[in-house]
């Protein structure tokens, strides 16, 4: 979970990979209007985003029964992640963090991704960083990319066996 370019996809795709398990990536869950409103630099808001989590918490649960799932989601606010705990057994957010300024630099070099750099500050606005009862694992992802696919491993091994 995280912020939009703060590396959910890259990290949980990686992760998905050494763990053998489904991945799931929450942006092809989106709806065409997500999608143009996102586009055309108007953020999201929880009238619009319901859908999308409802959809991803049944993907989400569907592949948990076959087996271990990464999902790259952003779960910005914590009725989001409330909503996961509901529907999907079993399950372990990792809280992505880096700086406003690493992450703008990283969405400006990405190309063809539909989350224009604009809405960043949206993004940040909407976080709600998840409490400590919610017991989300913290993450540097400013680190370089190899140390923090190591790490985000070590931490997902560490409640998964």
């Amino acid at each position: 979970m995280g912020v939009s370019g703060v590396g959910k996809t890259t990290i949980a795709r990686s992760l998905a990979e050494r763990l053998d398990a489904q991945f799931i990536e929450a942006d092809d869950y989106h709806s065409d209007a997500n999608r143009r409103a996102m586009k055309r630099g108007i953020p999201l808001n929880d009238e619009m985003r319901l859908p999308w989590l409802h959809a991803l918490c049944e993907a989400a649960e569907t592949a948990r029964r076959q087996g271990h799932v990464v999902l790259a989601c952003s779960a910005l606010k914590q009725q989001y992640r409330d909503l996961f705990r509901t529907h999907v057994g079993h399950l372990k957010f990792i809280f992505l963090v880096a700086g406003r300024d690493a992450i703008a630099q990283r969405m400006a070099s990405r190309r063809g991704h539909f989350m224009p750099a604009s809405l960043l500050d949206a993004q940040f606005a909407n976080l709600e960083r998840p409490l400590k009862n919610e017991g989300a694992i913290v993450i540097d992802a400013a680190a370089p990319m190899p140390t923090v696919e190591d790490a985000v491993e070590a931490a997902a091994k560490s409640v998964c066996g």
